[in-house]
């Protein structure tokens, strides 16, 4: 009975030390996987950051110009005039041309006099009656 028991444990150790180096064999694997997909993005992050520095050359102006000198009988080209971009009467209108919101009597609350600072209160909430560009600030003399 005790050799059938040793007998026993020792098919127990072989089974644990296999399951042991099948994990550990997995795992090697995993990380040879790990180390090629990060040697895989860190050659992917380099061509981008090449990439970017030939455009960064092939886009510069002076260069471009050049190209357009030494093509140009070829592609005919001609500076773009500003009225090719947009239209004069597509241009938003003048601050100026801009139309001004009603001051509301008695927004903030005082007397019945005009606020100069919030023009009209809906669901009470202050809307500005001038706009912040152009509201002016006073100055501390010291």
């Amino acid at each position: 009975m005790f050799r059938a028991f040793d007998l026993l444990l020792i098919g127990m150790m072989v089974v644990a030390a296999t399951i042991t180096y099948q994990i550990k064999h997995r795992a090697d694997e995993k990380l040879q996987e790990v180390r090629r997909l990060q040697a895989e993005i860190k050659l992917e992050r380099d061509t981008i950051e090449l990439l970017k520095a030939d455009w960064a050359l092939l886009s510069q102006p002076n260069r471009l110009r050049k190209l357009v000198e030494a093509y140009n009988d070829e592609l005919k080209l001609e500076p773009t005039q500003p009225t090719q971009l947009a239209r004069p009467s597509e241009l938003p209108m003048l601050r100026s041309q801009a139309p001004q919101p009603e001051v509301a009597e008695g927004a903030a609350g005082g007397e019945g006099r005009p606020n100069s600072v919030f023009g009209t209160v809906i669901g009470g909430i202050a809307i500005p009656a001038l706009r912040p560009d152009t509201m002016t600030t006073g100055s501390v003399n010291r």
